[in-house]
């Protein structure tokens, strides 16, 4: 358990409190959080809360992979919990927001089965041997999302107040973006997917066996 991979720990800990925080009846125990006025608009400071903390969680997606590669602490484990992290992080928290109607169930939607289909790609280029790099379209993807859900958790103020729905153009922008990596990431593994080398020597040391 090096330092990246308790700073990933961290990640997913962050992770369970938010989903706590959003999904939790405080209503139930008789806890309320306070509402404020900003202009016009009525928030919840719950919200702002859970901005903060996936704020907080999203800088340590980018913080444990520079401290493993830089300080050479890249391991198997932290390849598996990083992954999972994240996608606990953005999935549970875009499920969550469409269900509660603050982002529309077709950008969920869509980011969910990308990512389906990029995390069946890796798993089956893993199993030939061959490790599937991060592309730069998939940053670009993961970090509109990031800053269109944090906006969205702060009610897209304060560009709310010139009537710019800025968290939803991101959110769109990511969804575009998740869609022409998931296109990328297939197209450049394609072959590894549909080996017939690597099925032949799978049957071979089936028949050793």
């Amino acid at each position: 358990m090096n330092l990246a991979n308790k700073i990933t720990m961290i990640r997913i800990f962050l992770t369970v409190l938010l989903i706590v925080l959003l999904l939790f009846p405080f209503y139930m125990v008789n806890l309320e959080f306070p509402k404020i006025l900003i202009g016009t608009i009525s928030v919840d400071v719950k919200y702002f809360i859970a901005a903060g903390i996936f704020a907080i969680a999203s800088i340590t997606d980018a913080l444990d992979g520079h401290i493993a590669r830089s300080r050479n602490m890249v391991t198997d484990f932290g390849k598996m919990t990083d992954a999972i992290a994240d996608k606990m992080l953005v999935n549970s928290t875009l499920i969550i927001l469409t269900a509660q109607g603050m982002v529309s169930p077709v950008i969920t939607v869509i980011i969910v089965f990308r990512d389906t289909v990029v995390d069946t790609i890796k798993m089956i280029a893993g199993s030939k041997g061959k490790v599937v790099a991060a592309i730069k379209t998939g940053k670009v993807k993961t970090t509109f999302l990031m800053l269109g859900i944090v906006l969205t958790l702060c009610y897209n103020l304060p560009f709310e107040l010139f009537n710019l729905d800025i968290a939803n153009f991101l959110l769109v922008l990511a969804t575009v973006f998740s869609v022409i990596s998931g296109i990328q990431y297939y197209l450049m593994n394609k072959n590894i997917i549909f080996s017939k080398e690597e099925k032949l020597e799978n049957e071979e040391i089936k028949e050793q066996k």
